[in-house]
């Protein structure tokens, strides 16, 4: 589950959702999150604004993940509403069967590269895996590209990669050469062969975002993979780092309604106004190094050229990028998973 943080501004935009929310002014949608700055900031940036816009009022709960909608939908009477996963868990829970379909007549899929919804699930908001490095370590000459992650030679030095293949497996075969639009179907052949070369200069297989963060701030490491808000925060403490969007991963925070709510119909007008172009707009200012999974957001709203620099979504920065294929992971995950447990354990 790769999900990031947000700030609070005031609302915008919302009158033409107001215009149909009538129906839905009675009801309180129980939205469950992941918690934390997460889910803190995601309600105040996001959640809030689109509640108001259609006459709802939410109810915040936490969740763990895909196991716990599971457990919400099989009791027959979930409590739970809405719930906010990585797209990777969305596409899961739509392949078992977990969620409602949602109504494109009422949300809008328009600016949404495909990839970045299902049937029953929709992208909120993006998030990137970028190739980072310490500046202290390659002054006059530093890593632009996954080719040279794999160049110990031109670029020695201690590497981190996560320890969960997702992501992983991608990069890896944009540093064999592979072009992004051939990426999908993976070549785990290929990847796991390429991970196995690189692994004796792997210092850290890091397993969540603090500390992928950590080991870069402490030089534990000179270069390597890490989402895009976790290095923001390391160069914000004046860490001498960089980074590049340079075949970077687009992956996705998503929203999806649970099998057996009571509410369907204010979810839908909910999540309408969550992923409309005028609230996604607030992202790219208020989420530094985040972006809107709804691209038309640059249409509607007016940023500065410091504002575009940062947000991974802004035309210059997307262009550079591959999305993640959900459905992919959906259907290999397991097994990439054994096999890449291996590769680090062995």
């Amino acid at each position: 589950m790769h999900l990031r943080r947000f700030a609070f501004a005031g609302l915008i935009g919302t009158a033409a959702i107001c215009a149909a929310s009538s129906a839905f002014a009675n009801d309180t949608l129980t939205v469950a999150g992941l918690g934390g700055n997460l889910q803190k900031d995601l309600s105040a940036t996001l959640w809030q604004p689109a509640a108001a816009g259609a006459g709802v009022s939410i109810s915040e709960e936490t969740q763990d993940g895909i196991a716990a909608v599971r457990v919400q939908v099989q009791s027959g009477s979930p409590t739970w509403d809405v719930v906010h996963l990585g797209a990777d868990e969305c596409a899961v829970g739509g392949k078992e069967g977990l969620f409602e379909p949602l109504d494109y007549n009422v949300v809008k899929s328009d600016g949404f590269d495909k990839k970045a919804y299902g049937k029953d699930w929709i992208a909120t908001n993006t998030y990137s895996v970028v190739l980072a490095w310490r500046t202290d370590a390659y002054k006059d000459k530093h890593p632009t590209s996954w080719k040279d992650f794999w160049d110990v030679k031109a670029f020695p030095g201690r590497r981190a990669l996560s320890a969960y293949p997702q992501e992983m497996m991608e990069i890896t075969l944009l540093g064999a050469g592979v072009a992004k639009d051939a990426l999908y179907p993976l070549d785990t052949k290929l990847a796991l062969e390429r991970l196995k070369e690189i692994k004796p200069n792997i210092s850290v297989w890091w397993s969540s975002g603090a500390q992928s963060a950590q080991i870069l701030k402490d030089k534990e490491v000179d270069m390597m993979a890490i989402w895009g808000s976790r290095v923001a925060s390391v160069i914000k403490d004046g860490a001498p780092v960089e980074f590049t969007y340079q075949d970077g991963l687009l992956g996705y925070g998503c929203m999806a309604i649970l099998k057996g709510s009571k509410n369907v119909a204010a979810a839908q007008k909910f999540i309408a106004g969550v992923v409309s172009p005028e609230i996604q707009a607030r992202i790219p200012e208020m989420m530094p190094y985040y972006g809107p999974s709804n691209s038309l957001a640059f249409k509607v709203g007016k940023f500065s050229p410091e504002v575009l620099a940062k947000s991974n979504m802004s035309p210059e920065n997307v262009a550079k990028q591959t999305p993640i294929d959900t459905n992919w992971w959906r259907d290999n995950s397991e097994l990439v998973r054994e096999d890449y447990s291996l590769l680090m354990s062995n």
